[in-house]
């Protein structure tokens, strides 16, 4: 017994440093040399027609939050907030006459105008494939050197996400687990036992989109920072490499949790996804509503600004219901 044990324990210290050196390095698309897009191109015209074919309903879920003065943000990484201002008001525009058309048309014609600045990671948004690398390369090999200039990303940019319409599914962990932990990681046999008590099953092409439950403290945004739980790299693999998900998202701040789970990346998710395997995922999305009906599976329908060479895009994804397989 005793030997048995100590071989055992050789062969999971074995594994254990084969995990350890496991080489992360951006990865080559199976779409051909030129691709932008990663598992998106799992989409065509088919799939995006028999999905829509599924939709048993009117009703519409939309999963965006709010833009608004205050609200969650990069700040600690030293990213600018979200910053609005008027750029015309009605009063101002009879003081200032703007339009030169004078008093009488001002007073009549009353003029509102305003504009914004923010981060293209704040908010519902998409990470486009170039926001994280490996070694000076991101998905498909591209490069700084070769492929980034003065005005962003010559690859890859947020202007190439096409329009996103695909099966939708929520792994609501939250119902399932309930009130997670500070900094929880959510595993792969979570995401089993959720799909379980939901009678769910993942297919291939899918969208997945899980709850934390951290979507209800967006309103406050030192709740909604505070030690929030994300996804762990074994649940994203199980998710990808086992049902071959092709876009991912939730309801946190930054998709996975921290402290990072590995000592020689800070981002093993972010990496693991965009660089490695070209998965693109929506972070800040709210799926309070789909819960509150218990809403698992729906037509994902979804499109994101066409920033051009951004890293990132906001994104107003709708939840329509469909017929359960």
């Amino acid at each position: 017994m005793k030997r048995t044990h100590f071989l055992l324990a050789i062969v999971l210290a074995s594994q254990l440093v084969t995990f350890a050196q496991r080489k992360e390095t951006a990865g080559k698309s199976p779409w051909g040399f030129n691709d932008e897009i990663g598992t998106l191109n799992l989409m065509s015209d088919v799939s995006r027609l028999n999905v829509l074919s599924q939709i048993k309903s009117g009703k519409i879920y939309d999963l965006s939050m709010t833009y608004f003065v205050g609200m969650p943000s990069f700040s600690a990484l030293g990213d600018p907030g979200y910053q609005y201002w008027l750029t015309h008001t009605p009063h101002g525009t009879i003081v200032d006459n703007p339009n030169g058309l004078g008093k009488t048309m001002n007073s009549k014609v009353s003029y509102t105008g305003d504009a914004i600045s923010m981060y293209t990671h704040m908010g519902t948004h998409i990470d486009a494939l170039n926001h994280f690398g490996l070694d000076g390369k991101i998905w498909n090999g591209f490069t700084p050197e070769e492929h980034l200039g003065d005005k962003g990303w010559k690859k890859t940019g947020a202007e190439t996400i096409p329009p996103i319409i695909a099966r939708g599914v929520m792994i609501d962990v939250k119902a399932s687990k309930g009130r997670l932990p500070n900094n929880y990681r959510i595993t792969s046999n979570d995401l089993k036992d959720a799909l379980k008590k939901q009678r769910t099953r993942l297919e291939p092409g899918d969208i997945v989109v899980i709850r934390t439950g951290q979507a209800e403290f967006y309103q406050h945004a030192d709740h909604y920072l505070d030690n929030y739980p994300g996804i762990s790299l074994d649940a994203v693999k199980w998710l990808v490499e086992d049902h071959g998900i092709m876009l991912l998202g939730a309801d946190n701040l930054s998709f996975e949790a921290f402290p990072p789970e590995r000592k020689d990346n800070w981002v093993p998710v972010h990496t693991y996804l965009l660089a490695e395997k070209g998965v693109m995922f929506i972070e800040q999305m709210n799926l309070e509503e789909l819960s509150d009906d218990n809403v698992y599976e729906f037509a994902f329908i979804a499109a994101s600004l066409k920033l051009k060479g951004a890293s990132g895009s906001p994104m107003r994804p709708l939840a329509i219901p469909i017929n359960s397989k």
